[in-house]
């Protein structure tokens, strides 16, 4: 079996892709569904995914990422978005750990006022919890897709509001990244080096 350290070290941002090679729905939605295993506070789970895989949607979304052709090449774009306001969906996302004993009534309540506190008229704070667990998830799907012998690439080069208002996206959706999913085709870079752990890591 594959180790995780091996997933992290051979992963790479993929540039070439196997255009012969698609994905099916039920592929598509189990990475998903791997996805939605990153942590969020308070267990938010305030994330969105929109599967860009159809020739007529990859078409409309290439001009708003600049026209890489990675867009229409991958078998899909995945669309990551955060949610501002993750306080109003809290209770139902708390529900099924109360109903399987894993928290109690009390720690539920705790954590439903400790967020409205934390985020209600706090845009600030919504919007850097949409990036932060937008990005976990993101790196999340990479794995596993990295998992399932596939490659990706995560993409800030897009037009966030023309993404939003061509692919339906509510105002509370915050787009956080592309990321591009499929067979590797000829031509992929190595993974890159790293910079030296003593340069990035310090002790306190």
């Amino acid at each position: 079996m594959t180790t995780i350290e091996q997933l992290i070290k051979s992963r790479t941002s993929a540039n070439s892709y196997d255009t012969r090679r698609k994905l099916s729905g039920e592929e598509i939605a189990q990475l998903i569904e791997l996805a939605t295993y990153s942590p969020s506070a308070f267990n938010f789970q305030n994330w969105k995914f929109i599967a860009v895989h159809t020739d007529d949607a990859k078409k409309r979304l290439l001009p708003l990422a600049y026209s890489q052709p990675k867009i229409v090449e991958a078998a899909v774009t995945f669309i990551v978005c955060g949610t501002l306001e993750p306080q109003l969906g809290l209770p139902s996302a708390l529900q099924p750990s109360l109903d399987a004993g894993i928290l109690d009534e009390a720690t539920v309540n705790g954590w439903v006022g400790a967020a409205n506190g934390m985020y209600i008229g706090n845009s600030t704070m919504q919007r850097d919890e949409a990036i932060r667990s937008g990005a976990m998830a993101a790196m999340t799907l990479m794995l596993a897709a990295q998992g399932r012998g596939l490659v990706s690439c995560p993409m800030i080069g897009f037009d966030p509001a023309g993404v939003a208002a061509e692919f339906g996206l509510l105002v509370t959706d915050v787009p956080v990244m592309l990321i591009t999913v499929g067979h590797a085709a000829a031509g992929n870079w190595p993974q890159k080096p790293r910079k030296d752990v003593e340069k990035v890591l310090s002790f306190a």
